[in-house]
């Protein structure tokens, strides 16, 4: 079976090439959507484009309303999405990208260390599956394409 998936979340790490690579490796027939994670052209894709802001309020504004046509659209098309919560960093759009999908009636896994687990626990909740590694994440996604 064919799924298209949508991976959001932290975007220091290579947790996502890891998830590709292991598709690609169990020659799994899914496609994967990301948000744009280059960091300095998502945050500033909206003074890029439609001109400077004096205050940073209105920068993050512009730059949050276009990520969010890119992170809505594909979050719709999608079977699935997997939410990466990392360590260093409060990752509240990935929170928002959950509860999206969730509203959205798309299944959601979450991916983060045990050491967030009190913290996300609303989210875990909703969650179809709470792993801890990307190759968790593979298995799973490799189970559920089986003929």
């Amino acid at each position: 079976m064919a799924y298209t998936i949508y991976l959001s979340g932290e975007i220091h790490s290579d947790w996502r090439e890891q998830i590709k690579q292991g598709i690609a490796d169990k020659q799994l027939d899914i496609e994967v959507l990301t948000p744009i994670t280059d960091h300095h052209s998502s945050d500033h894709v909206g003074v890029d484009i439609l001109g400077e802001e004096d205050k940073g309020f209105w920068k993050d504004h512009k730059a949050a309303k276009i990520n969010a046509l890119r992170t809505n659209n594909y979050i719709s098309r999608s079977d699935m999405v997997i939410v990466r919560f990392g360590e260093k960093y409060k990752q509240w759009n990935a929170a928002f990208d959950a509860g999206l999908a969730i509203g959205m009636g798309i299944p959601v896994i979450t991916l983060h260390s045990p050491e967030l687990t009190h913290p996300l626990k609303e989210i875990d909740a909703a969650a179809l599956a709470v792993t801890e590694t990307p190759q968790q994440v593979v298995e799973i996604l490799s189970y559920i394409s089986q003929d």
